[in-house]
Parts: C-alpha cells; sequence; structure tokens
C-alpha cells in the first residue's frame, strides 16, 4: 500500500463529519455550476440536459455534496462519478450524500487514473489531488481521455486546484525533514512527533510567520496533510501553464483573475507576454498557495464567458445586488479580502442601477432596459462592471438556472 494511500486511510482529508451536513453545505471553487458554465460553456449550456460528471480523488467529498446538492435544488439532472483511493474517505463521502438524500452518485474506490474507463464526462472536478501524483502529468492526460469528445466544440472541460509554491513557504522544508525523520513510523506517531517539533519551531522559521496557513490548526488530518505529506508539490504558474499544455488542456481562466493581473500591482512592459505577466504577478503578490482554475481542450471553440454578447445572462456569486448597487450609488468602495490580499471594488456611482438589475435571469440587454440605459451608455458602463466584479469572482455568465 502506497505511503499516500496509508495516510488517507487514517486520515481522510479534509475532516468532515456527515451530521454536520443537516446544518451548512460546504461551498467553494471549483464545481458551482455557475462558474462550470461561465468557465467551460461560455454561459450557453443547456442545463435541461444530463452533466455527466467525475469527481476524481474526491476525498471526504466537498466538491461532490456541493454540487449534487446545487443541481438537486435546482432541479437540473446530473450523473455523477466519484472516486478516490482511499476508502476511508469515499465512506465519508458516501455518508454525506446519505445524509442529504442526493442520488444519481456513483461511488469507486480507485485510481484518477483509470479515469477514462468510466466516462466521457462533459464535466471533470479534479481538487486537490493532481498534485499529489508521482507524474501529475499523467494524471492531466487521463482526465483529458475522459472527457466526451464534443467537448471541445459544445463545451465542457475541467475544475481543479493545485497548490502554488509563494504562499506555502515553510511547508517542503518541513515535509522533506519530517519524511527522513520519520520513515517507518505509523501514520499517528508521524502526527505526534511532528506536532512536537512544530510548536518548538523559531519565530523566525519562515512556516511559522507565514499567516496564509492554516490547516494545521483545524485537524489533525489538516495537519497531516499539509506538513506530512509524502507526496507533494507545488506549480508556479509557468509549471502550471506547461503541464496544462502537455496533457492536452488550454487554461479557461483563474476563478480569480484579478491575483494574476499584473497591471493591479506594477505598470507591463511591453516585452512580457500574458502568460509571463501572470507569473510576474504571482511573484509579486507572494500570498498565492492554491492555483483555483479551469481548464478546457486545446483548441475548444467554447470556454470563457467574456460579456461581450448581450444574449448573455449575468449571474453574481458571493455578494447581493441590492445592498451592492446601493454602496455603489453612495459612492462607496467595498472592500474584498481573498487570499489575503486586500482590494477594494471601484466603480462609478451610474454603474449601480445595472448592478441592481441582475438577477440571473435578465440577459445584458434586459438588464440595460430595466435600467433604462441607452445602448452606448450601457458599452461604456458594463465593461467596467464585467471587470470590476468578474475579475474576483462575483460576477458569472451562465444560463438561467432559476
Amino acid at each position: 500500500m502506497s505511503q499516500v494511500k496509508i495516510q488517507y486511510e487514517a486520515y481522510p482529508y479534509p475532516h468532515r463529519d456527515p451530521a454536520d451536513e443537516a446544518r451548512r453545505l460546504v461551498t467553494g471553487s471549483p464545481s458551482h455550476p455557475l462558474e462550470i458554465d461561465h468557465f467551460l460553456f461560455g454561459g450557453r449550456r443547456d442545463w435541461a440536459q444530463p452533466l455527466r460528471v467525475l469527481v476524481a480523488g474526491g476525498g471526504t467529498g466537498d466538491g461532490l455534496i456541493q454540487l449534487a446538492q446545487m443541481m438537486a435544488q435546482l432541479g437540473r439532472p446530473a450523473d455523477i462519478t466519484y472516486v478516490d483511493l482511499s476508502a476511508a474517505s469515499r465512506r465519508i463521502a458516501e455518508a454525506r450524500a446519505q445524509a442529504r438524500g442526493l442520488k444519481g452518485i456513483r461511488f469507486i474506490t480507485g485510481s484518477l487514473l483509470d479515469a477514462p474507463d468510466w466516462g466521457p464526462f462533459d464535466y471533470i472536478d479534479c481538487c486537490g489531488v493532481l498534485h499529489h501524483l508521482p507524474d501529475p502529468a499523467a494524471g492531466f492526460s487521463a482526465l483529458h481521455a475522459a472527457l466526451a469528445p464534443e467537448a471541445a466544440e459544445r463545451g465542457g472541460g475541467l475544475g481543479f486546484m493545485v497548490y502554488a509554491p509563494y504562499g506555502r513557504a515553510g511547508v517542503y522544508p518541513l515535509q522533506a525533514a519530517f519524511g527522513a525523520l520519520f520513515q517507518g513510523l505509523a501514520p499517528e506517531a508521524r502526527l505526534k512527533a511532528a506536532k512536537a517539533l512544530v510548536a518548538d519551531l523559531p519565530a523566525g522559521h519562515p512556516f511559522v510567520g507565514n499567516p496564509n496557513l492554516g490547516d494545521h490548526k483545524d485537524s489533525d488530518a489538516g495537519f497531516y496533510d499539509l506538513l506530512l505529506h509524502s507526496q507533494d508539490r507545488a506549480f508556479d504558474v509557468s509549471d502550471l501553464l506547461e503541464v496544462l499544455d502537455v496533457s492536452g488542456w488550454a487554461l479557461s481562466g483563474f476563478t480569480m483573475p484579478a491575483l494574476y493581473d499584473l497591471s493591479r500591482i506594477a505598470p507591463v512592459p511591453e516585452h512580457l507576454d500574458a502568460a509571463q505577466q501572470m507569473a510576474v504577478a504571482e511573484q509579486l503578490r507572494g500570498t498565492i498557495k492554491t492555483h483555483v482554475a479551469y481548464a478546457v481542450p486545446k483548441g475548444a471553440s467554447r470556454g470563457l464567458a467574456d460579456g461581450r454578447s448581450q444574449a448573455l445572462v449575468p449571474h453574481l456569486k458571493g455578494v447581493q445586488a441590492a445592498p451592492l448597487a446601493q454602496a455603489i450609488a453612495r459612492g462607496q468602495k467595498p472592500k474584498l479580502n481573498s487570499g489575503g490580499i486586500d482590494a477594494v471594488l471601484s466603480l462609478p456611482k451610474d454603474a449601480a442601477p445595472l448592478i441592481a438589475a441582475i438577477d440571473g435571469r435578465r440577459n445584458l440587454t434586459g438588464i440595460a432596459q430595466t435600467a433604462r440605459m441607452d445602448p452606448i451608455r450601457m458599452g461604456t458602463l458594463w465593461p467596467k462592471v464585467h471587470r470590476e466584479l468578474g475579475d474576483w469572482g462575483l460576477l458569472l455568465y451562465a444560463a438561467a438556472l432559476g
């Protein structure tokens, strides 16, 4: 049995109690239906058609439960396959689904490298897994092979999270040290010994001084996953783009493009292309600990919705239209905090009626009509709304779901 499998049998991650399903739904990115449509279907998916989903390396089930629950609440059909190498993690995910009465989920204990055997799929979720494979490129390639052949034309793709290096400062020296010190020890003994050493780390150690990290404080599973993992690598932007390319994928977009927008940090030299700009932005931010993004097959004709078509339906995610519109109308600049980055939303007062009209049903033409705004004024203001809200993951284009 591999060390990775031994770890997740002993400490399923993240730590979840199925009894908690009665009081809250864990949400996030990737695998929110709005994001899936926005990043992979050009904001035009026909949600009356079943969504064939693979949750690859689903762990204790956060991505699975979020997507299955939201699709059930929306009354939209979905056929979902969950796979994970850990039987202990699978049992927790199954119990969470049972606690919610979720149906139409196939549970498999196995490797995501066998994903093509279970497909094809319209959407693949792979969150926090690929960086734990001996050969991450092989994992990306296996998932690409599991995607429906028609995805390149009709839409579909991958939602994923992989670790990023700079926001995880201090983690990898400790992983290496603990791997050498505790070779041959059982997981429980490793955990006990590592906790004792971490408690005595000097104040100047990069890990102690890193405010971006907190898993080790949340649970034993979180501590083990962060500091005792036997197989863990991080991808900077350049590494990530390379592995996507060699495995047949193309980046559709990061869920928070503002974090990778060099123009928000410094003047952009002409000699830097788009990929180099994102790489430099990541280096200057210094706090990004995960890359959360969507990818489509290379050469796909449909992917990220860009807000240029008046037929698109915008949705707000994580904010409510009325309070945000009221704040903008008063000239306020609402504050955001994401990934250790403090930012403000800066929009002209005239944009408030447009924001107030966003209800997840009206398309852009309908929003302009509701706001009583002529096409010229709409054409001037909407790109500002699109950039300021969209770049922080607050504005997404998707077919009307409600």
